[in-house]
Formats: structure tokens, C-alpha cells, sequence
């Protein structure tokens, strides 16, 4: 179901409905198709037609629900912000929302990537040792960044690493992110 409503903000916006949950993104995007949806959101693949370039759009409805859940979200969107890498998903935009005191859901909008690293292992697709060799490099080298950064991810598994059809590789879901001032801070941390 595709509407458009008016905003404060954006002048005009267009609103999906997908998985029964409002999509309202601006109007300079157009809805190309439903990505999937995961613990904090649903993504979307959209058109950005004043750049003509595809990007994914992240909803997390209801951010501000839980404290946890608003601190992760927060700490996802500053490092985006922080990390300037090519293995590590870009943020482009957070949209603005039309109310800044009372609105609920937030939409970061990235770089999009056609899949997951779990579902091409879990396809029919075989990969080769160059495959598996270079997708390994560019985990590698998003990681160094990221410690170099004394940040480490806390959560990489192959649904946090996406893939395009180039067999580029981006690094996201830093919401479980943490800085780090030593070596012996995180050696404490995890054997306690």
C-alpha cells in the first residue's frame, strides 16, 4: 500500500506499508522492495532519485521504548557516524522527523548491499577458495580499522556481514559496539 502525507519537515513523504508496519520516508525516495527485518527494524531498499543511487532504509519503530534498546540504537548511529571505511556500512542520512519532542521511530539510511553472509552459505551457491580468501581479507581489514579505533563489534557473525554482487564486504550492526581504553580492559571484561 503506497500513500503520501504531508510533514512538517519533509514536504511531502511517501508511506509503505510493509509487514504491517508505516514506512514514511521522504519523497526523493521510492520504495523498490522489502529487504527483510530483524531484533530493532524492518529495511527497505529504496530509490534515492535526486542522486540516482540505491540505498537501504532502516525503521526502528518505538526507539525510545526501552532504555537498553535506545542506548544501543544510539551507539550504532555514532559510530556509523565516527567509522569513514569501505568495509564498514555507511551512514548517509538519518531522516528527520516531523516532531522533534514527540516522535517514536528513527530511519537511518545506508549503503545498500544485496544480501547477507548466512544466506550464501546457507544457498546452494559454492564458493571458491578465492571467494571465501577475499570476503576473509576485507572482514580482516574492517576489523583492524575498527580496533585501530579501540572500538570492537561485540557481534560479528555472517548476518552482520553483507555482500553485494561484486563480493564487496560491509561490516553493520554496531549496536553492540564498545570502545576500549587497553588490552586489559577487554581481556577483564571477557573472562569475567
Amino acid at each position: 500500500m503506497l500513500n503520501l502525507c504531508l510533514q512538517k519537515n519533509i514536504a511531502l513523504c511517501v508511506e509503505v506499508l510493509l509487514l504491517d508496519t508505516k514506512f514514511e520516508v521522504s519523497k526523493k525516495y521510492e520504495f523498490i522492495k522489502m529487504m527483510g527485518g530483524g531484533a530493532y527494524g524492518i529495511v527497505a531498499a529504496c530509490l534515492d532519485t535526486k542522486l540516482n543511487k540505491k540505498v537501504a532504509i532502516k525503521k526502528i519503530p518505538n526507539a525510545f521504548e526501552d532504555a537498553i534498546d535506545a542506548k544501543r540504537i544510539y551507539r550504532e548511529i555514532k559510530l556509523l557516524r565516527f567509522f569513514n571505511h569501505e568495509n564498514i556500512i555507511r551512514l548517509l542520512e538519518i531522516q528527520k522527523p516531523d516532531n522533534s519532542t514527540t516522535y517514536n521511530d528513527i530511519y537511518i539510511v545506508t549503503d545498500l548491499m544485496e544480501t547477507d553472509m548466512h544466506r550464501v552459505i546457507y544457498s546452494k551457491q559454492t564458493l571458491s577458495n578465492e571467494h571465501i580468501q577475499y570476503f576473509l581479507y576485507q572482514i580482516l581489514r574492517a576489523t583492524l580499522y575498527m580496533h585501530s579505533a579501540n572500538v570492537i563489534h561485540r557481534d560479528l557473525k555472517p548476518s552482520n556481514i553483507l555482500l553485494n554482487k561484486t563480493c564487496d564486504v560491509k561490516i553493520c550492526d554496531l549496536g553492540l559496539g564498545r570502545g576500549y581504553d587497553s588490552e586489559e580492559e577487554i581481556k577483564t571484561e571477557f573472562y569475567n
